[in-house]
């Protein structure tokens, strides 16, 4: 395991250094916009592209893969919702918070670490679950507080969810690789050097980033965010084993993969969708913090045992 810690060190001394630049001023909040949005928009999204583009759609889209990870979602969702509503909070409130115990920070720390970690046959399943995150899911909130707003379901939620999709430089980057794969268009050699240097900047930026953001982060609603910590770091990736190895069983590999994603600490999207909406930004945000710091830790445990798969 010791290994495996010191590999993954690196990844959380870029994050360290990230967060000392944010809570010193040296880099302000708004240069920490900055940098994500160009991460983003720019480098993650030309990573994902060149990642997409040498695969086939038809190699990685593994069902029962997409089936194992979702119902060990779905359970953790389904908690953590239950755990809200038992101690009286809305439903807009228990979908920020159940989305806190199942959303990890697969885009910006799992992309570039667990396909440096686990190889690059693990590209595959990350994009699953990213995918499965970014629609499912990021759909699920939207809907669920916007329509426990309005008290009904309307056209206008729909629309709301379909244009975030669609706007989700993610989401856009993927699919525009896949669509280029399947057409077997073969990559110039300039535009691929282009799509390799840009996103070889997407590692770097995208855990300094999270360091930075962090440094903003309150620890408001301490009992709350531990919970959801505990939810996210143990119970998401439990759940997902169970899941994945035996419930809905899939090849080793790709279990390994799907468990350590889930085991990444929240990811900072959860705050953007709960500061927009105006609901529970705090614990959220307290919930990112908690969970980053003590995921130096548990992703190292969680990668060793899955390595042994």
């Amino acid at each position: 395991m010791l290994a495996i810690f010191l590999k993954t060190l690196p990844f959380f001394a870029i994050i360290g250094l990230g967060y000392w630049a944010g809570r010193t001023r040296f880099f302000s909040s708004e240069a920490t916009a900055y940098l994500t949005k160009f991460v983003f928009y720019f480098a993650l999204s030309a990573m994902l592209f060149r990642f997409s583009a040498n695969l086939s759609l038809a190699e990685v889209l593994n069902w029962r893969l997409i089936g194992g990870y979702l119902m060990g979602c779905l359970a953790v969702y389904g908690l953590a919702t239950g755990v809200a509503m038992l101690r009286k909070q809305d439903i807009a409130t228990a979908a920020v918070e159940a989305q806190c115990a199942t959303i990890g920070n697969v885009g910006f720390l799992g992309v570039p670490m667990l396909t440096l970690l686990m190889g690059a046959e693990a590209i595959g399943p990350v994009m699953m679950v990213l995918a499965v995150d970014l629609i499912v899911f990021s759909s699920l909130i939207v809907i669920l507080i916007t329509g426990s707003r309005d008290g009904r379901m309307h056209i206008g939620v729909l629309k709301t969810v379909s244009l975030g999709l669609l706007r989700n430089p993610m989401i856009v980057a993927i699919s525009l690789g896949f669509i280029w794969s399947a057409l077997e268009i073969p990559i110039p050699d300039p535009m691929n050097e282009f799509l390799a240097i840009l996103g070889g900047a997407a590692t770097p930026g995208a855990l300094f980033a999270i360091g930075a953001s962090l440094a903003g982060k309150s620890a408001e609603r301490v009992e709350v965010a531990l919970w959801l910590t505990f939810a996210k770091l143990f119970l998401h990736p439990l759940c997902v084993a169970v899941a994945a190895l035996w419930l809905l069983p899939i090849d080793t590999f790709s279990a390994s993969v799907v468990i350590a994603a889930a085991a990444l600490p929240v990811a900072g999207n959860v705050y953007m969708l709960a500061q927009h909406y105006g609901v529970a930004p705090h614990r959220a945000s307290a919930a990112i913090l908690f969970s980053t710091v003590i995921s130096i830790a548990t992703v190292s445990v969680v990668i060793a045992w899955v390595s042994q798969l």
